[in-house]
C-alpha cells in the first residue's frame, strides 16, 4: 500500500454572500489532518470589505447558511482572516469540491487584504480518486454521505477531512 500524503493537503470551504458574480466571502473554513490523524479546523466569519458590493448580499443565501448580515459587522476584517487562513494553510495544497467558486472567494479575500494569492487549489474529487484505492473510495464517499453538510464553512471543510480519514483507515486495514 502507498502511504497517503495526509499532511500535504487541507480542505477549503467558503460560505458566500450569494452565487452572483459580484459575490464575496462571508465565512471560511479550512480543515486538515494532523500527524496524529486528528482533524484540525480553522473557521472565521469575514467582515465585508468596503469595496464589496452590498447588492451581492442574498437573503436566500443567508437563510441557507443561517448567517444574518448583521453577524458580519463585528467579524474579523479581510486582512486578519486572510493572514490567519494562510497561517493555518501552512503551505498545504487546498482541496475543494467546487474549485471555481472557492477560487473566486479566495481571490476576493486576498485582494481585499492586499495579499498576493499563491494558494494551490485543486479539485477534491480528482485528487481523492488518484490517491485512494477503489475500496477505500467507497468507504470515503460513504462517510461523506453520512455526515450532514450544515452549510457552515468549518463543519463543511471538516466533513471532507473526516471522509479522508475513513479512506485512510480503510487503506491501512488492507
Amino acid at each position: 500500500m502507498t502511504e497517503i500524503p495526509v499532511l500535504q493537503f487541507a480542505f477549503l470551504d467558503f460560505e458566500a454572500s450569494s452565487l452572483d458574480e459580484d459575490s464575496w466571502p462571508i465565512e471560511v473554513g479550512l480543515s486538515w489532518i494532523d500527524q496524529n490523524l486528528d482533524v484540525q479546523t480553522f473557521q472565521s466569519l469575514i467582515r465585508p470589505a468596503p469595496e464589496w458590493p452590498e447588492h451581492a448580499w442574498s437573503p436566500r443565501s443567508a437563510k441557507v447558511h443561517n448567517i444574518p448580515r448583521c453577524d458580519l459587522d463585528d467579524a474579523p476584517d479581510a486582512q486578519t482572516v486572510a493572514n490567519d487562513l494562510l497561517t493555518a494553510l501552512n503551505g498545504r495544497t487546498a482541496l475543494s469540491d467546487a474549485p471555481p467558486f472557492e477560487r473566486h472567494w479566495l481571490d476576493r479575500l486576498c485582494v481585499a487584504a492586499d495579499i498576493t494569492n499563491h494558494v494551490s487549489l485543486l479539485d477534491f474529487h480528482t485528487i481523492t480518486g488518484r490517491i485512494f484505492s477503489s475500496v477505500a473510495l467507497d468507504f470515503l464517499y460513504e462517510r461523506l454521505e453520512r455526515i450532514n453538510a450544515p452549510h457552515r464553512a468549518g463543519p463543511d471543510s471538516a466533513r471532507f477531512a473526516r471522509g479522508w480519514l475513513a479512506g485512510i483507515r480503510r487503506e491501512r486495514e488492507m
